[in-house]
């Protein structure tokens, strides 16, 4: 069926979204009571909007945090009203938005599925027939008899995951929230998915995990600063994203983000200052500075070093960070056996280290160190923890933190004809 064919499902025109920032918080008081006019400025949260996503279609939103996604989601939803701009949805949607929107903590797993079904506009009757699928998928046992307040995320997640579909939308409208579960649920989600696609039902979803905006999505559109920068196939927006990270993508002559953006402001730092870390930044296979690598390509950590005193030998070093602050990896040049030298006083290093990308796509941090012996004493010179935003961008994720490139073959096994032995007799 051609684009011109299909019928539209969501339709975003004109959309605007402005929020007052205002200097003081007696300003924002003054206006409220009608006193005087409160000094505030205006911030766009989304400006000039217009999106057309048709029936059947899986579509993914991306972009920088603070691009307007989730606040476009929740004016389509009804939870937020729009400044100006019009939308227009045909069918009848189930939302997955912020992690406990719609269920009330005091009330047990099963109470708040009757809640959500009630205000969805179901009877006590439809929601009971539905019951049993929604208690399969979440897969939650006994805690579904427990208060919400107790669940773990994950457990949450997978109780509102399960009635959002179970209740037969039409339309999808998922938020980052499959992001808190683990794996096999995800896949679980997923394969959920698939089966709205073949049903012709509409999703629409934002997520960090590009690997999954690749896998499953029809078409992307990409936001940045509460603009929309582009609408294509995942890999054309996939790889204006990466423009944008690095502050290479063009909007109205201005570039649209920076590496800085994926700094830390907050970076843990130490150390005795006798060697200092002044500079360091990540490029790709193509030798552009960025902070999104695709799996299994090349890319490389640089670092320069400024040396205040003589060291005798120093210790270059990095790790990698998941954003739940677990150490994944890492190395340093004598554990590479690649530099055992003095170095004097006045001097500066450009260190280098180059490698293939293994780790499944989503987000990790970037530590840098600089250290070394005085005798037997382990000396820090310079540390810098949890220094930059690394993303990774996968369409193929394994199980695990990284991926072993495995390379799978499959073949039929040849069963050996059995050979009759005629009977011989001895004379």
């Amino acid at each position: 069926m051609s684009k011109e064919e299909r019928k539209p499902a969501i339709q975003v025109s004109g959309l605007k979204k402005v929020y007052k920032l205002y200097d003081k918080p007696s300003d924002r008081m003054k206006e409220a009571f009608g006193l005087k006019k409160g000094r505030f400025k205006e911030h766009y949260a989304l400006n000039d909007i217009n999106m057309e996503i048709f029936q059947g279609e899986t579509v993914g939103i991306i972009g920088t945090n603070g691009s307007g996604k989730s606040t476009i989601l929740k004016i389509i939803t009804g939870v937020l009203n729009q400044t100006e701009g019009k939308v227009d949805v045909h069918g009848r949607i189930s939302a997955l938005l912020e992690l406990g929107a719609g269920f009330n903590m005091e009330y047990n797993g099963i109470e708040n599925v009757y809640l959500n079904g009630t205000m969805m506009g179901f009877s006590e009757k439809e929601i009971e027939a539905r019951l049993p699928e929604i208690l399969k998928f979440a897969d939650i046992g006994d805690y579904v008899y427990q208060p919400v307040k107790t669940y773990s995320s994950g457990m949450f997640v997978r109780l509102a995951f399960a009635v959002a579909i179970n209740i037969e939308p039409e339309i999808l409208i998922v938020d980052e929230a499959l992001s808190v579960g683990d794996v096999f649920f995800q896949a679980k989600c997923y394969q959920k998915f698939e089966e709205f696609k073949k049903q012709g039902k509409t999703i629409v979803f934002v997520s960090h995990d590009l690997s999954s905006i690749s896998k499953y999505c029809d078409r992307v559109y990409l936001l940045n600063q509460g603009k929309l920068l582009g609408e294509g196939s995942p890999r054309e927006m996939i790889d204006a994203f990466k423009q944008v990270l690095v502050g290479q993508y063009e909007v109205g002559g201005e570039a649209g983000g920076s590496v800085e953006d994926a700094m830390n402001p907050e970076v843990l730092e130490y150390g005795t200052k006798q060697a200092e870390i002044t500079d360091f930044y990540i490029t790709d296979e193509k030798n552009i500075k960025t902070t999104a690598v695709i799996k299994g390509s090349a890319f490389t950590i640089h670092m320069q070093v400024k040396f205040h005193d003589r060291i005798a030998a120093p210790i270059f070093a990095f790790s990698f960070k998941n954003i739940k602050g677990t150490e994944i990896t890492g190395t340093n040049s004598m554990i590479e056996k690649a530099f055992l030298e003095p170095v004097n006083a006045g001097e500066e290093k450009s260190i280098t280290f180059r490698q293939n990308m293994s780790l499944q796509g989503g987000e990790y941090l970037l530590s840098l160190g600089v250290t070394g012996y005085s005798g037997s004493d382990f000396q820090v010179y310079h540390r810098l923890y949890d220094v930059l935003n690394v993303t990774v961008i996968s369409d193929k994720d394994t199980v695990g933190f990284y991926d072993m490139g495995s390379q799978v073959t499959v073949n039929t096994v040849q069963k050996e004809a059995s050979r009759v032995i005629p009977y011989r007799q001895e004379v």
